[in-house]
């Protein structure tokens, strides 16, 4: 693993600040599945991120880029909605439920004392 530092990547950015935002912007990118020119190499995202800098790959026109919102939101709730559909209002059990909500062994129909 090369080891990065910050002087080499301080040659193609402005300040530290800079470098901070750039490499943490780009290191959320390859968390998320971006593609990148260099090899992992057993490396963590921000790392990469270093090394993209460093080699002249990514600098800072990657600040002005807005990136896609994820929508995973609308798939989670139709997936809630398609998995509750056959609940009715009020069914759903909360919390503190006990055993006879829950349809356990105090649900059961009660044993009458005269038998034995």
């Amino acid at each position: 693993m090369a080891r990065i530092t910050v002087e080499d990547c301080l040659e193609n950015v402005a300040n530290r600040f800079e470098l901070v935002l750039v490499a943490s912007k780009r290191a959320r990118q390859l968390a998320n599945g971006a593609a990148t020119s260099l090899a992992w190499e057993n490396d963590k995202p921000t790392v990469l991120a270093l090394r993209e800098i460093a080699e002249k790959l990514v600098g800072p026109d990657i600040l002005n880029v807005v990136d896609e919102p994820i929508e995973e939101a609308p798939d989670a709730v139709a997936r809630a909605k398609a998995l509750f559909a056959d609940v009715a209002d009020g069914e759903l059990i909360g919390p503190d439920a006990d055993e006879a909500d829950l349809g356990g062994p105090a649900a059961a129909a009660p044993a009458d004392d005269d038998e034995v």
